[in-house]
């Protein structure tokens, strides 16, 4: 279902918090809500309502508190920011505003479904080339290769980085976990298309799910296949469980793959995952990247564009 909504700001600025150093400080969301249905999505907990007067009136800051909706509302109920261009138009053309780097999409997909529809992100993509602002867009959609000609005339204006999410090789597997997804083989097409490109392309494994995407079979095809695309650096990240998305992912183990049920109580229950499991994780992805080539320097190409870089280590993700 989509709800077309009217937003005050289109950037919104990211909190800093003392466990991950990020570079870039600003998000855009052109949407609330993501058709993908990924059942391990962190951004479950972003889909409550604020209790306000005005209900399609948001804060600046895009933080909502769980307020028990059903659990697949976040899939199903799509707000469209239908003024997102006008707002976003404003920002960028403000005295103050710095030209940073703006990270697209860091909460829902801008390459959902909904998009094919709306249309939003050519519009957004036309703003950015006339402001000539950096950007970095992560997405699970080939959807984006419909913007190849916009996002290849912004890398030679600016820094783009393209980073396409992988979880797993296994079509079957993946259906399940992402339903609305992309194939895994046609996201590795966006990174196929986009290498000869000026922009930085990435791989972000993330999230590991252990005993599900976590074979060493699986991280070397994924690896294997984004060293054919010669990608600029992989992220790696192993799944965490927190409130609403701890619910949920509980709840597709147990009609899904119920046997892992008490091997991830065990796991998580604290919310964490084991040390030991994950000091063994990072383990195998290093001889993988480290066989493959694969730089985890996500930082290295951005600092090629600017003379002010930002320290990240690729541990700050971990």
């Amino acid at each position: 279902m989509f709800e077309e909504i009217q937003v005050k700001k289109a950037l919104n600025r990211i909190k800093a918090t003392s466990k991950i150093t990020l570079p870039y400080h600003w998000d855009l969301n052109i949407y609330r809500g993501c058709e993908h249905g990924c059942n391990y999505c962190f951004a479950m907990y972003s889909h409550s309502y604020l209790e306000k007067k005005d209900k399609y009136s948001f804060a600046e800051e895009e933080v909502y508190p769980s307020a028990g909706e059903e659990k697949c509302a976040f899939f199903q109920r799509i707000c469209v920011k239908t003024n997102i261009i006008e707002a976003l138009d404003k920002q960028l053309g403000a005295r103050s505003w710095k030209k940073e780097v703006i990270n697209i999409g860091g909460v829902c997909d801008s390459y959902q479904p909904a998009e094919a529809k709306y249309r939003l992100m050519r519009k957004v993509l036309e703003l950015m080339i006339e402001h000539r602002n950096p950007v970095t867009i992560s997405t699970k959609s080939d959807l984006i290769l419909r913007d190849y000609d916009l996002l290849s005339e912004l890398a030679e204006l600016t820094y783009v980085n393209i980073a396409v999410t992988v979880t797993t090789m296994d079509e079957k597997l993946s259906s399940l976990l992402e339903p609305l997804a992309s194939s895994p083989e046609k996201r590795f097409s966006v990174l196929r298309a986009f290498k000869d490109t000026a922009s930085v392309t990435g791989l972000h494994m993330m999230p590991v799910l252990p005993f599900l995407t976590d074979s060493s079979q699986n991280l070397d095809k994924i690896l294997s296949l984004a060293a054919e695309c010669k990608v600029n650096y992989a992220l790696p990240g192993i799944l965490y469980l927190r409130g609403e998305t701890r619910k949920h992912f509980f709840n597709f183990l147990e009609l899904n793959y119920p046997e892992l049920l008490d091997p991830y109580c065990r796991m998580y229950k604290k919310g964490g995952d084991s040390r030991t499991y994950k000091a063994e994780l990072y383990r195998v992805l290093k001889l993988l990247m480290d066989k493959y080539h694969i730089s985890g320097d996500y930082m290295k190409p951005m600092q090629a564009k600017f003379s002010s870089p930002i320290q990240l280590k690729l541990t700050d993700f971990f």
